[in-house]
């Protein structure tokens, strides 16, 4: 299936655990990060914020070893299975979803 890229050359790639199934992140992959991470088996993707490459570990130590990479049935999205070394949030937090979601954090646009 050919990957459809947005407007920007970017697909949202959900990172799971290979081994329990617990999703760990949501990131963007573009054409070059996906390369680099089937070629190199670390997972790689592309910083909005940077708008550069950026190899998940490189200066925290807590690399994400990919074990397989399937796209959804649009061609839209990514599932990218992995093994992490370590945490992979940011905040130190094994998953970036760590935070319940209740009606009073619910904001109206």
């Amino acid at each position: 299936m050919k990957i459809k890229y947005d407007e920007r050359g970017l697909v949202p790639a959900i990172v799971q655990d290979a081994d329990s199934g617990e999703v760990l992140m949501v990131a963007y992959m573009n054409a070059e990060s996906l390369r680099l991470t089937l070629d190199s088996g670390d997972v790689w993707f592309y910083s909005r914020s940077r708008q550069e490459l950026w190899h998940k570990g490189a200066t925290s130590g807590n690399y994400l070893r990919l074990r397989s990479v399937q796209v959804d049935c649009d061609g839209d999205a990514l599932l990218v299975k992995a093994n992490p070394v370590g945490p992979v949030c940011h905040t130190g937090n094994r998953t970036c979803f760590f935070q319940d979601v209740t009606a009073e954090s619910v904001a109206q646009a």
